[in-house]
């Protein structure tokens, strides 16, 4: 995923370490909290069936706990995926899951009517949000590294820049 920092600005080296060949976690994690940019995994515990890093031979055995993180970012109005895997966790998670074959395929997202439990399992609202599937970030995935950056810098343009012009405008 870190190459794909690159996808925000024009400058590849905007959030590397001097000419060390790694970028600043700080760096990145201010950047995150001023555009209202949350991530976290979508498998907290999978197998890995496999010594590859192919999706197809990874059996997810504790998928993310959206009514946990839900209510953490209460204006979250996107979820992008980084992937078929991370795309199909996520769906699976909604109340009525999508046949696969209506999943979003790269760089196309769709509606996630997540409905999400309170801590006593009670029914709570329906978030009424986005789902972008971006592709993988994975080198094992087979998209040169400029197509990657050019999908996330077209989501970064659409998606976090919309978002702060609304912002501004309401304020």
């Amino acid at each position: 995923m870190a190459d794909i920092w690159t996808s925000f600005f024009d400058d590849a080296d905007y959030f590397r370490v001097g000419d060390e060949k790694r970028f600043d976690p700080e760096h990145i994690r201010d950047f995150m909290f001023e555009r209202g940019i949350a991530s976290c995994p979508t498998v907290k515990q999978a197998i890995r069936e496999t010594g590859n890093a192919s999706d197809k031979n990874l059996t997810v055995v504790t998928p993310v706990d959206l009514d946990v993180i839900l209510p953490q970012v209460p204006k979250v109005e996107t979820l992008f995926t980084t992937g078929g895997k991370a795309t199909e966790v996520l769906l699976n998670l909604l109340s009525e899951p999508i046949a696969k074959s209506k999943h979003p395929k790269t760089n196309q997202s769709m509606d996630y009517p997540y409905q999400w439990q309170s801590t006593d399992n009670q029914k709570a609202d329906v978030n009424n949000l986005t789902l972008y599937r971006l592709p993988s970030t994975s080198r094992a995935y087979p998209l040169s590294l400029d197509k990657k950056v050019a999908a996330y810098k077209a989501f970064s343009k659409k998606w976090v820049s919309y978002k702060m012009e609304i912002e501004k405008w309401l304020h």
